[in-house]
């Protein structure tokens, strides 16, 4: 998108309280293609097959990143392949800007929109990241974030790696829907409804609603190293990206500034100790996170200059937090490295 395409952008502020569109192409990917574990599918239900899918995703992305971690942390890297979009889009879809050519060696497209298209050739809603593509015909499978990372750990697992972490432990599900639920719509969704707010009045109430959540979650973390408990679930993976984001982009662009993360002492820990654990810190990548929020969201920040701040070395200090005990990974082990150049987070985007 080059400067004076303004035909194309997106329009972001649409009413005095902002309301996040829920409605996603309910598939699911289960076992043998069968009635899932878990839930009820409200659509097509499609086989859990090595190679067979594509995810798309944007390193930008929260919600595309919780499944970069989920999928990095399970091992599922050579049963899905995956693919990064650039990190600034305009309102006809996200752009392969990152593989050769401008396109996706997989998919050949040059665009995201093309896969939807290729399903639903008169696709309604919006573009978005994560996307599960299958890869001979394709076209898009999912885009139901919730459920493509529970999936990915209930569905998948006869392609996780040894040692891989339970996510989403059976024992500790009930309580831990509830406080994903919390941090959802009062967190993650909370930022958004403060940034994208048409009114002052809906921007105050949203702006109490994040922080009263924050301080909750807070106190829920000064006595436990992680929400759960003593190892890490995929209720730590959802609050960390938005986490990760905040003082970087969301204290200023989405004016959340009551504290900068670096000011609430347990969370700010608490985000440096997932953050230097591995599969997590190794999927953020600052520079496309900047970019994407300062320069897509044009009617928020019309001049699209992108802050060089703040200062990111300071994720690298002690956290102290191993001093509450537990194990990030329970009876499991970290993953290894990340060997695909082109899942590496580029040296210039990390801390």
């Amino acid at each position: 998108m080059t400067e004076t395409d303004n035909s194309t952008k997106g329009s972001y502020v649409t009413g005095d309280e902002f309301n996040r569109d829920m409605n996603y192409i309910p598939d699911r990917i289960t076992r043998n293609g069968g009635a899932p574990v878990l839930g009820e599918a409200a659509g097509k239900t499609w086989p859990v097959e090595a190679g067979r899918y594509r995810l798309v995703v944007a390193w930008a992305c929260p919600w595309a990143n919780r499944a970069i971690i989920v999928r990095r942390l399970l091992g599922l890297e050579d049963a899905i392949s995956m693919a990064i979009c650039g990190p600034v889009h305009d309102k006809r879809s996200w752009t392969f800007d990152n593989g050769p050519d401008g396109k996706d060696p997989v998919l050949g497209y040059e665009r995201l929109q093309q896969a939807y298209f290729a399903r639903y050739p008169d696709y309604p809603r919006g573009i978005t990241v994560p996307a599960m593509v299958d890869i001979e015909t394709k076209s898009v499978v999912t885009n139901d974030f919730p459920w493509i990372t529970l999936d990915f750990s209930t569905e998948w697992t006869e392609f996780h790696r040894d040692g891989a972490p339970e996510l989403y432990p059976e024992k500790l599900r009930d309580e831990m829907d509830e406080v994903m639920k919390l941090i959802f719509t009062e967190i993650n969704n909370g930022v958004y409804r403060c940034g994208f707010a048409g009114s002052q009045a809906g921007y105050d109430k949203a702006y109490d609603r994040l922080f009263s959540a924050l301080d909750k979650i807070s106190a829920r973390l000064e006595n436990r190293r992680y929400l759960m408990g003593e190892t890490i679930t995929e209720a730590d993976v959802r609050l960390f990206t938005t986490l990760a984001r905040f003082d970087p982009v969301y204290h200023g662009h989405f004016k959340t500034n009551r504290s900068k993360l670096t000011e609430i002492p347990v969370l700010w820990a608490y985000a440096r100790d997932l953050f230097q654990t591995p599969g997590f810190g190794d999927t953020i990548n600052f520079t496309d996170i900047k970019r994407h929020y300062y320069e897509v969201h044009t009617d928020l920040n019309p001049t699209r200059i992108v802050p060089k701040g703040p200062d990111l070395a300071n994720w690298l200090t002690p956290h102290h937090r191993e001093e509450l005990g537990g194990n990030p990974f329970g009876d499991g082990t970290a993953p290894g490295p990340i060997t695909r150049t082109e899942e590496q987070v580029p040296e210039s985007g990390r801390a």
